[in-house]
């Protein structure tokens, strides 16, 4: 039974309609992610959730219960927004309990459960800093332990790794991922990293234009996507329409063809029907830009080191493994 349903959700903005009766099931102890681009809604849907921000027609459940007019602080959802939201004169701890004593927990209940949260995330011995004094992770956690120490049904994260440096987000989204799963807790995540998304996620929900356009695990949207939008955004596909396919593939479809870049392979060869142009090198992954008559073509490999790289002009022999094509709307 899901945990949490939106039921026909519309939102209107004045100059045309986000959510157009969106549905989407939420299991309990889920983590999902709404990944999209910038202004397809996925924040604005967040905080409906949150009660943040009214809705113009539908309905929000949680565990069987209508939560669409409540106000926020009656909904027990616990949610970290992206720039931290950290009350600057308050200690560590008193961040941490600020919503314990909202609720009226009892102090010595209260001291406890905000060491109990702070040795979650690390940050046991900072209880009597000030936010000021800390790195922009450790904010970020002390704002997810003042989410979770209300022990809240659902928790609410608003992209919000999305102001670090590389580097510490890599180490916030595994321990966010491990520390849910281990609360058990049902969480909504958002962002528009994918990387994010794929690594994060029990299910991602893609969105486009205030619709949902995809939902499924990490591995069925990156390997199965079911139209162009999602090809290009989440898996870097190479898109051939079905006339260029046929004759640079002799395949016989009515779509778009869309091959991922690691499926195809390059053989360096004087008699090649491809050239490089140039490539880009993502770490342990090094992607070419290859022109094969009038196509471009993207094709990643592994990185072998710079004796390894192949030099703008090479020509080259492309191999396509087949039985990983997918054709796509």
């Amino acid at each position: 039974m899901s945990f949490v349903t939106l039921r026909g959700l519309s939102k209107q903005l004045p100059d045309r309609p986000l959510f157009d009766n969106l549905h989407l099931s939420i299991q309990e102890g889920e983590l999902i992610t709404l990944l999209g681009p910038s202004g397809c809604g996925k924040s604005t849907l967040l905080r409906a959730l949150a009660g943040l921000t009214p809705i113009d027609g539908g309905q929000i459940l949680m565990a069987g219960e209508e939560i669409t007019h409540r106000a926020p602080q009656q909904r027990q959802i616990g949610m970290v927004f992206q720039h931290y939201a950290l009350f600057p004169n308050m200690t560590v701890a008193g961040n941490v309990g600020f919503g314990l004593k909202m609720q009226g927990v009892p102090e010595p209940e209260r001291r406890e459960r905000v060491m109990q949260m702070l040795e979650l995330v690390e940050l046991a011995g900072k209880a009597n800093a000030m936010p000021g004094e800390l790195s922009g992770g450790q904010q970020q956690r002390v704002a997810l332990a003042r989410a979770l120490a209300v022990r809240p049904r659902l928790l609410l994260l608003d992209e919000p790794l999305s102001a670090l440096d590389a580097r510490i987000r890599r180490h916030l989204r595994s321990q966010i991922r491990e520390l849910v799963h281990k609360l058990g807790v049902t969480t909504v995540f958002v962002t528009h990293d994918q990387e994010e998304a794929l690594l994060l996620s029990d299910r991602i929900v893609l969105m486009q234009d205030g619709q949902i356009v995809q939902t499924g695990t990490a591995e069925e949207i990156y390997a199965r996507p079911v139209n162009r939008f999602a090809a290009r955004f989440i898996g870097h596909y190479n898109l051939l329409d079905a006339e260029t396919a046929r004759r640079l593939l002799g395949h016989q479809g009515q779509g778009y063809l869309a091959i991922r870049p690691e499926c195809i392979q390059l053989q360096p060869q004087a008699q090649g029907q491809a050239r490089v142009l140039g490539h880009q090198l993502l770490g342990n992954v090094v992607r070419y830009q290859v022109q094969w008559q009038d196509q471009r073509l993207d094709v990643d490999t592994l990185n072998q080191g710079v004796q390894g790289l192949l030099p703008p002009g090479t020509l080259v022999a492309l191999q396509f493994q087949t039985d990983q094509f997918r054709e796509v709307a």
